[in-house]
């Protein structure tokens, strides 16, 4: 009988585990509204157990939740950039246009002011050398430009065509070394040439010393060599030096054309007196 029981006793134990269970859960429907001592021995083991898995899991939870959120966020974040990018893209083109159309209408004014036929041209290069500074146009001989017709833009003279192809020509500008215009002193009437004296400035040569020239005086075209018309706004003096020596006065010539931001002008396609 010992050695019987030895044998069977992993099957015996496993029958009264069976059988304290069944037990267990019989006495459990005869009473349901209490724990008996065996539901609250197993509760009170695996509570703790349950409440740090319930933790862990709700925390793992949070992570997940915050990780795709911060996704979400990240993407509405590009798109954002990109919505911003855009429409400074546009206000940009916008303003562009803007001060595009105020310039074109100053030169639509000029335009009508001059009684000169004349045509408009938009600068699209610039070439700088060791003797000339110009500018190129978008016109040429196709347009029926020529070599020497005058140049002008809002506030005055810029200079005259001196190479012409069919479809682009160059401007040399007054403030060159090679350019001279006859000119006088709107105020005074003195006469003189406006010659380019290179870095954006021009002088007021051959004006004796007995004429009378001060600063701030607006000098215009002469209207003599027929090249530009007469009246035509040339610059602004800045600075007059008499000499105790010499027939002529020293005077320097601001032009009334800020050539460094040029960017349309007029070619005066026929002179006045024609």
């Amino acid at each position: 009988m010992k050695n019987l029981l030895i044998r069977y006793r992993r099957f015996l134990l496993t029958a009264l585990l069976f059988l304290a269970a069944f037990l267990t859960y019989a006495l459990n429907l005869r009473n349901k509204e209490h724990a008996n001592p065996v539901e609250r021995t197993v509760m009170g083991i695996t509570a703790p157990v349950a409440g740090s898995a319930a933790s862990a899991t709700g925390f793992f939870s949070d992570i997940w939740n915050n990780y795709i959120d911060l996704i979400d966020v990240r993407r509405e974040n590009i798109e954002l950039r990109k919505s911003v990018k855009r429409l400074n893209a546009r206000i940009i083109a916008d303003n562009e246009a803007v001060a595009a159309n105020m310039r074109l209408k100053q030169l639509l004014d000029l335009k009508e002011s001059i009684a000169v036929p004349s045509l408009a041209v938009s600068v699209i290069g610039e070439d700088s050398s060791a003797w000339f500074k110009t500018l190129v146009v978008d016109r040429g001989s196709a347009d029926g430009l020529q070599e020497g017709m005058p140049v002008v833009s809002i506030g005055g003279v810029v200079g005259r065509l001196v190479k012409v192809a069919p479809h682009s020509s160059r401007v040399l500008l007054l403030t060159d070394h090679a350019s001279a215009i006859a000119a006088i002193v709107q105020r005074s009437r003195a006469r003189g040439v406006v010659r380019g004296a290179g870095g954006g400035r021009c002088s007021l040569e051959f004006t004796v010393k007995d004429e009378d020239v001060k600063v701030g005086d607006t000098v215009i075209s002469s209207g003599i060599g027929g090249v530009f018309p007469k009246g035509l706004p040339i610059g602004e003096v800045t600075m007059v030096k008499k000499g105790e020596y010499g027939v002529f006065q020293t005077i320097e010539v601001r032009p009334l054309v800020n050539i460094g931001t040029l960017e349309e002008a007029l070619v005066l396609v026929k002179q006045r007196d024609e």
